[in-house]
């Protein structure tokens, strides 16, 4: 028996296999299972299994997993394509007689009402439907969706968005992956959603705040119409179809959805979620200076 991590060469497998080493895991009873062999060479080096497959190539899945396994399987990053990609998962790990098959979704699972949300409620579907012993973790939005993107909001001294005084329950992606780690490894979570987020929910005017005190900087907040918003994203080269989710999430935002502050995320990592502003001056600090 392995805990396998799919998609372990991303910003969130990468953690997680982090906090299961940290945690005493042995290397040797750890899988991830990636694409490309090479960028997954740190993580051989370390001692983890590597199990080659790619979501878009279903036969490549047949190794992937194994009787008994505990499973954490990160969502594709491929938005349009990720149903049929979870789809081929589900059937391998079904196949294999997985023990446990843990799926990061979103927050809200089935209430989530907003695009970005409908592949991770389609899989949610096939995994209930498929009869593997699952968990979903339902993750909220990570800070550093936020904090990736600072350049700008340094440059021109403005954060925009269309979220209006809509508040977001964010918490850092090292949060949301000692939560999977600790699913993975711990006993009782099977057949459990968890509706992850941080403990407490910021408003973008709070956030430009954060920004302008970590930056000593003038930071405003602008808000914007959604027309308006993405007239911006397309005009700074943002493709349209990307730019059409971010402004789709804003107006989420603005209804509450992202607002969330259940405790789970904090009860599963057993301390609380990471500040929004300790990640924000984390992020100032590692923007170059002009």
């Amino acid at each position: 028996m392995s805990i396998v991590v799919t998609g372990a060469t991303g910003a969130l497998g990468r953690l997680v296999i982090d906090e299961l080493l940290a945690g005493g895991v042995p290397a040797g009873e750890i899988a991830a299972v990636v694409r490309d062999e090479e960028k997954a060479a740190p993580l051989a080096a370390r001692g983890v299994e590597l199990r080659i497959a790619d979501y878009n190539a279903p036969e490549t899945l047949t190794g992937a997993f194994r009787s008994g396994d505990r499973v954490l399987m990160i969502s594709g990053s491929e938005v349009g394509h990720r149903v049929s990609q979870h789809a081929a998962v589900i059937d391998a790990a079904k196949e294999a007689g997985v023990a446990q098959f843990a799926y990061t979704g979103i927050l809200g699972g089935p209430e989530a009402d907003f695009a970005l949300a409908a592949e991770h409620r389609a899989t949610e579907e096939l995994v209930l439907a498929s009869g593997l012993p699952h968990t979903f973790l339902r993750n909220g939005w990570y800070t550093e969706n936020h904090t990736g993107n600072l350049a700008p909001v340094l440059a021109h001294g403005v954060v925009l968005s269309n979220a209006g005084e809509g508040r977001v329950a964010s918490a850092a992606r090292a949060d949301y992956a000692a939560a999977a780690a600790a699913v993975v490894t711990g006993d009782g979570h099977l057949g459990k959603a968890y509706e992850l987020s941080g403990d407490v929910a910021w408003s973008f005017a709070e956030y430009a705040a954060a920004v302008a005190a970590a930056s000593g900087r003038e930071i405003a907040y602008n808000p914007v119409t959604p027309e308006a918003h993405l007239a911006v994203l397309t005009g700074a080269g943002v493709p349209a179809p990307f730019a059409e989710i971010l402004v789709d999430v804003d107006l989420a935002v603005a209804r509450g959805r992202l607002a969330g502050t259940s405790g789970d995320l904090a009860r599963l990592i057993g301390r609380p979620t990471t500040p929004m502003e300790r990640t924000v001056a984390e992020a100032v600090a590692a923007v170059p200076v002009p």
